[in-house]
C-alpha cells in the first residue's frame, strides 16, 4: 500500500486544482501534508525537506531563468504599443488578394506575434478584438473564425522565443543530466534552451504552414469573399508596419540560433527592442509603464511560485518513492521507449483537458523526462514533441485557456458551442504534427546536429 502514495499525492493535486485552488499553494500545500503524514507514520524521511531551501536558492539563482521576465515583458510591451493591430492591418492588405485573405493574414500575424510576444492570453484576446467581427463580417463561419484565432494564438508554444521552451529547456536541461548518470555518463553533454529553439523552428513553421493551408482550404470551400485592399493609405504605412517587428523577431532569434548571444541574452535584446518600438511609435507614457511593470510582475510571479510549488512536489514525490515506482512501470512495459512515450504523450494530452501547461510542464515532466532519456529518447525532440503537445492543452474543452481567452471578447452572437466545434481540426493538425515528428525525429535534431558549433555556445 506505501508504494502507492505517490500515486494518490498525484490524484490529490490533480483533484484540488481542478476545484479552482491556487496551483503554487496546491503543490506545496499538498505535498507537505502528505510528508507530513508520513513523517508521523514513519514512511518519509524528514531531512529531505532540508533540501527545500537548497532547491529555492537554485531556481531564484539560475540565469536560465532570466530569460522568462525579459520575454513576458518584450509580449507585454509590444501588446500595449498595438503594433499587434497594425500587423493585422498589414497583413490583411497584404493578402487580400486571396478568397481566405483575413484568415490567412490571422495565422500570419499570429505566428509574428507568437515569435515576439509568446503570451497565449494577450494575443488570443487581442487578434479576437480586431479580427473576429471583420471575419464574421466577410461570411466566415463562426467556428472557422474562432478556431483559427484560438489555434494561432497557441502557436506562441512552440515558436521560438517561446516562454513553454524556456521552461522546459530548464527541466530538460537537469533531467538528461540525471538520466546520463543512471546511464554512467559521469561528463553528461549539455541539453540548452537554445538547442530547444533551434530544434522548434522546423516544427513551428510546419504548424504555421499547416494552419494556412487548412484555413485557405475552409475559406475556399466555403467561398469566403476576399478582401479589397484599401488604396487612401500610402504603401510606406504598410511596409512601416511589418518591417519593425520582423527585424526585431529576427534579431532575437538569429542571436540564438547562430550564437552571438544566449537565450538570456537575446531576451535581453528583444526587451530593449521593444521599448524602442514603442517609443518610435509614441505609445509610451507613464501610465503605460505602470501597467507594463505591474502586469510583467504579476505574470512573472506566478510562473515563479508555481515553479517553486513544483519543487517541493517533486521532491515529496521523489521522497515516497515515486521515481522509482514510475522508472519500474516504464521498464516493464512491453515495446521499450516507443510505448513508454506513447503512454507520457497520452497523458500528458488528456491532462490538457483539465490542467494548463504550466502546471503540465512542473509537476509531470519532470518525473517523466528522466526515464524517456534514460531509455534513449533525445531530449531535444522529447522537448518539442512535449511543448507541441502541451499547445494542445490550451485548446482543448473544457479547461482551455485560449477557448476562456476568446469567450471573453467574442460577441453574443458566437456560442460556446461554436468555439469548442472550431478547435477540433486544429487539433488533429497538432496531433497530426506529433505523428509526424515521431515518425521523422530527425525534422527536430538535424539542425543541431548541422550546427553542432552552436550547442557549445548555448
Amino acid at each position: 500500500m506505501i508504494e502507492f502514495i505517490p500515486i494518490l499525492l498525484f490524484v490529490c493535486v490533480c483533484l484540488a486544482l481542478m476545484l479552482g485552488y491556487p496551483v503554487a499553494f496546491t503543490l506545496a500545500g499538498a505535498s507537505l501534508i502528505f510528508a507530513g503524514f508520513g513523517i508521523v507514520f514513519g514512511v518519509f524521511e524528514p531531512s529531505l525537506l532540508a533540501a527545500i531551501p537548497d532547491r529555492f536558492f537554485g531556481t531564484m539563482s539560475n540565469s536560465t531563468l532570466v530569460a522568462v521576465p525579459l520575454f513576458i515583458f518584450m509580449g507585454i510591451v509590444l501588446e500595449k504599443s498595438r503594433i499587434a493591430e497594425d500587423l493585422l492591418k498589414s497583413m490583411a492588405r497584404l493578402l487580400g488578394f486571396l478568397p481566405a485573405g483575413l484568415g490567412l493574414s490571422v495565422v500570419a500575424v499570429g505566428a509574428l506575434l507568437a515569435a515576439s510576444t509568446g503570451i497565449v492570453g494577450a494575443t488570443v484576446v487581442t487578434m479576437g478584438l480586431m479580427s473576429l467581427p471583420t471575419m464574421l463580417k466577410q461570411g466566415y463561419s463562426k467556428s472557422l473564425a474562432t478556431g483559427t484565432i484560438c489555434a494561432t494564438g497557441t502557436l506562441g508554444q512552440i515558436i521560438p522565443p517561446s516562454i513553454a521552451l524556456v521552461l522546459l529547456g530548464d527541466i530538460l536541461s537537469t533531467a538528461n543530466q540525471q538520466a546520463q548518470i543512471n546511464n554512467g555518463v559521469f561528463n553528461p553533454t549539455p541539453v540548452s534552451v537554445g538547442d530547444l529553439f533551434i530544434g522548434a523552428v522546423i516544427p513551428g513553421l510546419m504548424l504555421v504552414f499547416a494552419y494556412g493551408i487548412y484555413v485557405l482550404w475552409a475559406g475556399r470551400k466555403t467561398k469566403q469573399p476576399a478582401i479589397k485592399n484599401s488604396e487612401d493609405e500610402p504603401d510606406i504605412s504598410l511596409w512601416f508596419a511589418l518591417i519593425p517587428p520582423i527585424l526585431l523577431i529576427s534579431i532575437v532569434l538569429g542571436s540564438i540560433i547562430f550564437g552571438a548571444a544566449t537565450p538570456t541574452e537575446a531576451a535581453g535584446i528583444g526587451a530593449l527592442g521593444s521599448v524602442i518600438l514603442a517609443l518610435a511609435k509614441r505609445q509610451l507614457n507613464l501610465a503605460t509603464v505602470k501597467e507594463i511593470g505591474l502586469a510583467t510582475t504579476r505574470v512573472t510571479t506566478m510562473v515563479f511560485t508555481i515553479l517553486l510549488g513544483a519543487s517541493i512536489f517533486s521532491l515529496v514525490f521523489r521522497g515516497f518513492g515515486g521515481e522509482e515506482l514510475i522508472n519500474h512501470g516504464f521498464s516493464q512495459l512491453p515495446g521499450g521507449l516507443f510505448a513508454a512515450t506513447l503512454i507520457v504523450m497520452l497523458v500528458i494530452f488528456l491532462l490538457g483537458f483539465i490542467l494548463d501547461f504550466i502546471e503540465i510542464t512542473f509537476v509531470v515532466v519532470p518525473l517523466v523526462a528522466p526515464v524517456l532519456i534514460t531509455l534513449g529518447a533525445d531530449p531535444v525532440w522529447l522537448g518539442i514533441m512535449i511543448a507541441i503537445n502541451l499547445q494542445t492543452s490550451f485548446l482543448t474543452p473544457p479547461f482551455g485557456f485560449a477557448l476562456f481567452y476568446l469567450r471573453g471578447v467574442a460577441p453574443n452572437s458566437v456560442n460556446t458551442s461554436d468555439i469548442y466545434s472550431g478547435v477540433v481540426p486544429f487539433i488533429v493538425i497538432q496531433l497530426l504534427l506529433l505523428l509526424v515528428l515521431s515518425i521523422w525525429p530527425n525534422i527536430v535534431t538535424w539542425p543541431i546536429q548541422a550546427l553542432p558549433q552552436l550547442s557549445l555556445s548555448h
